[in-house]
């Protein structure tokens, strides 16, 4: 499509070159007082037929050089080759169709000496070809530089969807690993909780496989499985937990990477409920802030490593939660220490933002007061 609207745009500037010439020619004349318009219509019509005619000509025979773009000299030396048709072939060809129509015209056309019209002719043909070959020259590069530039981009989105798809995937095993960790962890003391849970867990891998190799899914599918897995979670610790939903409808629709908030509420389990006996308070919000989404999981119990550099930056009421770019998330959240890091689940999802959204997305761990971890995820959604 690039290439179709630069090929009219030439067309359109090649013919109104020829039209401001004829127009040009036609005034010059009747400045002059002469007469018969269609004379100086058809001196230029000619010159610019027999020069398209060999224009067309000489690109067909030299594109086989369009791979020496990179070498000018070597792809001018290739085109000045073309030099002496035009001095050999346009004189005779456009004077040709002078010389006829005026005699079909009962006329003569009158010019000098052969040999002073091709001189002439020949010096004004050979400045319109440099002309033209630089500008071809011109052209030709800049359609090189968007086709390079154009593969760049799909060879980065085959990349980019390459790697989501491996940490999609790696985020599979990764969780059927904990999931079946907290079942055995059952299975020998409460066998009827253990098969509730293993239908729990075939429940939530069906949805997973749902999913398919999608990079994004609706945050409504996103919190089917959330809901599953808290549940899930539940049954294991259900004197211990109490989980609280506020999830803005308006937001259903946005896209969420796959599997993004499930590492965020296993993070808490891991490192708040399974650490304390106390019951602990967890709260899941999904909410639009203009056009970003907005995703929370905190618990009112956790805290962060006391030397992270996240606990000291962003100590905060629950009310105040600032984000910040994926970059700063990525170096502040490694910082936390094993207090509460996510392991691989985080390190997976920073990877997956910003292959999806670079700085448009963020993730960010804040230390709540007195107590409680926030983990806060900020998606663009323009739905």
């Amino acid at each position: 499509m690039h290439h179709r609207r630069t090929a009219y745009a030439v067309l359109a500037a090649w013919l109104l070159f020829w039209a401001l010439m004829i127009v040009t020619a036609v005034f010059d004349m009747l400045r002059d007082g002469e007469s018969g318009w269609w004379k100086p219509v058809l001196w230029e019509s000619s010159s610019a037929l027999t020069a398209t005619a060999l224009l067309l000509l000489q690109r067909r025979a030299t594109r086989q050089y369009d791979h020496l773009l990179d070498q000018p000299w070597r792809w001018f030396g290739r085109q000045l080759l073309w030099a002496p048709v035009y001095w050999a072939t346009f004189v005779p060809i456009a004077f040709a169709m002078r010389h006829g129509v005026y005699a079909l015209a009962g006329d003569t056309y009158r010019h000098g000496g052969w040999a002073q019209t091709f001189l002439y002719e020949d010096i004004k043909i050979t400045v319109f070809f440099g002309i033209f070959v630089v500008i071809q020259f011109g052209l030709l590069s800049y359609r090189a530089l968007m086709e390079e530039k154009l593969r760049a981009e799909q060879a980065a989105a085959l990349l980019r969807q390459a790697q989501l798809q491996q940490l999609t995937r790696q985020m599979q095993p990764h969780f059927l690993f904990n999931a079946l960790n907290t079942i055995s962890s059952l299975i020998h003391t409460d066998a009827d909780r253990a098969d509730a849970l293993l239908l729990r867990l075939s429940d939530m891998l069906r949805a997973t496989l749902d999913h398919g190799e999608r990079q994004q899914v609706p945050l409504a599918d996103e919190l089917r499985l959330l809901r599953g897995y808290a549940q899930l979670m539940g049954e294991r610790f259900a004197d211990r937990v109490h989980i609280a939903w506020h999830v803005d409808d308006t937001a259903l629709a946005c896209a969420v990477p796959p599997m993004s908030m499930q590492p965020l509420l296993e993070n808490v389990f891991k490192h708040t409920v399974e650490q304390r006996r106390q019951p602990v308070r967890i709260t899941v919000a999904a909410l639009r802030d203009g056009a970003e989404l907005v995703l929370r999981i905190e618990d009112d119990c956790g805290r962060l490593a006391a030397d992270s550099e996240v606990s000291a930056a962003a100590q905060a009421p629950a009310a105040a939660a600032p984000a910040t770019g994926t970059g700063t998330a990525a170096a502040a959240a490694s910082a936390s220490g094993s207090a509460q890091s996510g392991g691989v689940g985080l390190r997976n999802l920073r990877r997956r933002l910003v292959a999806l959204h670079g700085d448009a997305a963020s993730l960010r761990l804040l230390q709540l007061a007195p107590a409680g971890v926030r983990a806060e995820m900020r998606l663009p959604c323009g739905c």
